[in-house]
């Protein structure tokens, strides 16, 4: 799927995330737990940032200036409602270029619609695109090894892709970094996340 199929699939389903059954505690957690390895409180950046605002503003709370980026027009245009001082773009993220950089990124539950042929790119920017000590932040899907499939279980076809966690650590192990780290907080789902520092 390309980039704004998947910005149109969202924009068809933002009511998932704007009802009120929606849980707002989802992934807060575990950014807590990225926060604690973060050295510094400068800028942030959410990938995928969707509409809720919710890690956005658990950065505010920590102390952070936070930006926002999305592929769903319709997903900006509400997050922007929620947070009108933030800084919010509608992007795709494999072509977008940061002018700042930043002490913490979160990809969270959006680096999966990424095509497998260019998650490796979009990682590498966002490591590079990380201070020293900088902390990211990524979910994925916990699989053994590569691999992408299309389902509709959201409504609207989405695409689904990952590098397999041998090929997420080997990958950051190459851009020198460290694996602060790594659950299958869902289990037996294969949703994971992994906390990386840039040494």
């Amino acid at each position: 799927m390309k980039p704004d199929s998947i910005g149109d699939a969202y924009n068809q389903i933002t009511d998932l995330w704007e009802s009120t059954s929606f849980d707002r505690l989802n992934g807060i957690a575990q950014h807590k737990k990225a926060i604690a390895f973060s050295k510094n409180r400068g800028k942030a950046l959410d990938v995928g940032c969707g509409s809720t605002g919710r890690i956005i503003d658990l950065l505010l709370e920590s102390g952070f200036d936070p930006e926002g980026i999305d592929i769903s027009e319709r997903m900006i245009k509400l997050a922007r409602e929620r947070h009108p001082e933030v800084k919010f773009s509608f992007v795709d993220a494999c072509t977008w270029e940061s002018p700042d950089s930043y002490d913490f990124i979160s990809a969270w539950d959006s680096l999966w619609h990424v095509r497998l042929d260019q998650q490796r790119n979009l990682l590498t920017m966002l490591v590079n695109n990380l201070k020293k000590d900088g902390v990211l932040i990524i979910s994925c899907g916990g699989t053994d090894g590569a691999n992408e499939h299309r389902d509709s279980a959201m409504g609207p076809e989405l695409y689904y892709a990952s590098l397999g966690l041998t090929g997420y650590l080997e990958l950051f192990f190459e851009l020198a970094c460290t694996c602060r780290h790594l659950e299958y907080d869902q289990y037996p789902e294969l949703h994971t996340y992994l906390i990386i520092q840039k040494n």
